[in-house]
């Protein structure tokens, strides 16, 4: 988001803050239900976005429209939290869209932080994400474009039921449908992260050839914690290939430290001898 994009997003949680605070968590999912719906609506409607986000119209005219037509149809607190996005001052149309996208995911997330199982959602999406990664045909299936997102969200559910809360299969469903622009490897990657975020976390990518002890796990988060200034929440893959060591990725920043890279640094010194 360009700069006006940002500030506008920014009182616009700041607005799902305060709505958090005073409501339970499944009144804060309805909303963010809502608001999802409307950002469907937004994509489908290209002359609503551009109406919605037009900076020549006054805030209380697009505020107004919106009113006109969602008033009775969603939750007041859903109304109230997209007014305050149309208030705003939006770069692009395709910005006002990405805001309420993001907005509801948010607030999904957040409801599943009020009830104490954000950490939880968090771990079940990683995990959905490692399940998807290790079946190539299942991978296909779900990230297949020409596909219809329903389709695939019935897959989708019918994968997670009984194993996943609520608010892991919506925001699976978000990922489904290209958060962001994203593929759904890269918009399930990005909601782990959004959900670390809301915890005050930051996501460590952990590659090894087996999987961590408890303890080998809690040792690394504290080290990765001490260097980034904020606890770390690891997420392990165990891949034989790599052969021993371990490999993170946090952010921009890779330590590579498995016996796969050392081999390979080898191999090429010696080509070129």
């Amino acid at each position: 988001m360009q700069a006006a994009s940002r500030e506008s997003y920014k009182v616009a949680v700041e607005r799902l803050d305060m709505y958090v605070r005073g409501s339970e968590p499944s009144a804060v999912t309805a909303a963010a239900d809502d608001l999802l719906s409307v950002a469907a609506l937004l994509r489908r409607e290209p002359r609503l976005r551009r109406a919605l986000s037009e900076p020549s119209r006054a805030a209380a005219d697009r505020a107004g429209l919106l009113g006109d037509m969602l008033r009775d149809r969603i939750h007041a607190g859903a109304l109230d939290l997209l007014a305050t996005l149309v208030s705003g001052r939006w770069s692009a149309p395709s910005e006002l869209l990405d805001g309420t996208e993001r907005l509801g995911v948010e607030a999904l997330l957040a409801s599943a932080d009020t009830a104490g199982e954000l950490g939880e959602v968090e771990d079940e999406l990683f995990r959905f994400g490692q399940v998807v990664a290790g079946q190539p045909e299942l991978s296909n299936l779900l990230a297949d474009p020409a596909a219809p997102v329903e389709q695939r969200a019935t897959l989708a559910r019918e994968l997670l039921a009984g194993k996943a809360r609520p608010v892991t299969v919506r925001l699976v469903e978000v990922a489904l449908g290209g958060f962001g622009g994203r593929s759904f490897t890269g918009a399930l990657t990005r909601l782990v992260e959004l959900a670390a975020e809301r915890r005050d976390r930051q996501v460590a990518y952990v590659t090894v050839a087996a999987p961590l002890s408890d303890a080998d796990e809690r040792r690394l988060g504290a080290s990765l914690a001490a260097i980034y200034g904020r606890e770390v929440s690891v997420k392990q893959t165990v891949n034989p290939d790599v052969l021993g060591g371990v490999s993170v990725r946090v952010g921009s920043d890779l330590y590579d430290g498995t016996i796969l890279r050392r081999l390979n640094e080898t191999r090429n010194a010696l080509a070129k001898r």
